[in-house]
């Protein structure tokens, strides 16, 4: 019988929003919208805990650290455990890490018992965020591919802003506990995740599992008559998978290191706040609870920037929106120095929250079109590994200079340097590189043939 051949890579990049996306989009959307969560009740109950534990701001930062020390082990060893059993299997392993470990942190009584469940939440938090950029990444049709990914990225705003009402509302009566307890929601989910989540479908061709593959493929262009003498044919690059010698070969080393720099930067600055903001606004002068409201802020600003981001990405590109979005950035935080009027503030805030949660984001975007399907996950997972040691190192550097009660305006100004160094960093990094090549170095490799 005859065969026809089907370009799996054009059916996605062509194929108009079905309800497929929208089910890959939201599911992701749901767990990042818990992984943002578990991120941002550090900057909840750190004022909480240095009361109950008499800690100091330095102890204090270096416990917030314990998480994202974990993410930046859990981003780089499952990036490369994705691209050999597959992203949904991640994933799952990932949500029950997390969700799990931070449920257990509410019943710490110690900062040692505190610092070794977020290590291993973290190790959850950081593996899952690059899959679900690479899942999402890999269903996008091409033109809606920085709106799908930013959209979806944007639970992880929405998760602080979750943080930031749950603990004005719940902590004042239950304590700082009932925010971790909040995060074991996600276990329950595991069996519709397990379920309705698809999985990578390069991977599924890879094992051989082509049924699957085909009623996917069927589900994303209806209007192609998909049948046992289909032929699915991908397009990949000539790199063995889940190898990080292939991140900086075929011209793609200088990028490489560039994006690591960039993401080193962005993290610093974006963890720094996301810890500290609260304390920082009560050093100059506010209430807790008036400090908890700039939380929100910072998240809602965060969420307005994710999505205004991707769209603008996908309109004109996303290198220049970084950019923009960075130098916005660092005037907002050195305009935090100043005394101003409250709503000003709140403006201010609202504007770093776009900056350090929307470039973050679309930094993740930016790898995701970078790097080919091969060695997708281990680039997002090294990208995010490596920018996680800047997470790492953001809250003990604010701990730190808390700690000196240095004027406010020069806290600010030290989370604004790190901006724009990330975004000299993206200036470096160069257009026609990244545009052009998926086209140089792929060939299809991947056909499979089912009689």
């Amino acid at each position: 019988m005859a065969t026809n051949t089907m370009n799996v890579n054009a059916v996605v990049d062509k194929a108009k929003f079905k309800p497929l996306h929208l089910t890959v989009v939201l599911w992701c959307l749901i767990i990042v919208l818990f992984d943002g969560y578990d991120l941002a009740i550090n900057g909840v109950t750190l004022p909480l805990l240095m009361q109950e534990w008499g800690m100091s701001a330095v102890q204090a930062g270096m416990l917030a650290s314990t998480a994202l020390a974990g993410m930046m082990f859990g981003a780089m060893f499952f990036g490369m455990l994705a691209d050999k059993i597959g992203r949904k299997n991640v994933i799952l392993i990932c949500v029950a890490l997390f969700s799990g470990f931070t449920f257990l942190g509410g019943f710490s009584n110690n900062p040692t018992q505190f610092g070794v469940l977020r290590f291993i939440a973290g190790l959850g938090i950081g593996g899952v965020l690059p899959n679900l950029v690479a899942l999402t990444s890999e269903y996008a049709p091409e033109k809606l591919r920085s709106t799908l990914v930013t959209g979806m990225f944007s639970g992880y705003a929405m998760g602080g802003i979750m943080a930031a009402l749950f603990g004005a509302w719940f902590t004042p009566s239950f304590g700082w506990q009932i925010m971790f307890w909040i995060a074991g929601v996600p276990l329950l989910l595991l069996p519709l995740i397990w379920k309705f989540l698809p999985e990578s479908l390069a991977f599924l061709v890879k094992q051989q599992k082509i049924d699957k593959a085909k009623a996917i493929v069927q589900k994303l262009s209806p209007e192609d008559r998909v049948t046992s003498q289909t032929v699915l044919v991908f397009n990949e690059s000539k790199v063995p998978a889940a190898s990080i010698s292939a991140l900086f070969q075929e011209g793609r080393a200088t990028g490489t290191l560039l994006f690591w720099l960039a993401f080193f930067m962005c993290l610093l600055m974006l963890y720094a706040l996301g810890s500290w903001l609260p304390k920082l606004m009560m050093a100059a002068g506010y209430s807790l609870g008036s400090s908890l409201m700039f939380l929100l802020a910072l998240n809602i600003g965060a969420v307005i920037g994710t999505a205004g981001g991707g769209i603008l990405a996908d309109r004109f590109h996303i290198k220049p929106v970084i950019i923009s979005m960075l130098s916005v950035g660092v005037l907002a935080l050195i305009g935090l120095g100043f005394n101003s009027p409250q709503p000003v503030i709140y403006l201010l805030v609202s504007l770093a929250g776009a900056a350090s949660v929307g470039c973050s984001i679309l930094l993740y975007s930016y790898v995701a079109q970078f790097y080919p399907l091969a060695v997708r996950s281990t680039g997002l997972g090294w990208a995010s590994g490596i920018g996680r040691m800047g997470a790492i190192v953001g809250p003990i550097v604010i701990g730190y200079l808390l700690g000196l009660e240095l004027p406010h305006k020069m806290n600010f100004i030290a989370v604004a340097i790190p901006a724009i160094v990330g975004g000299m960093a993206i200036l470096c990094i160069k257009r026609e590189k990244e545009t052009n090549l998926a086209q140089t170095s792929i060939v299809p490799t991947s056909k499979v043939i089912v009689e």
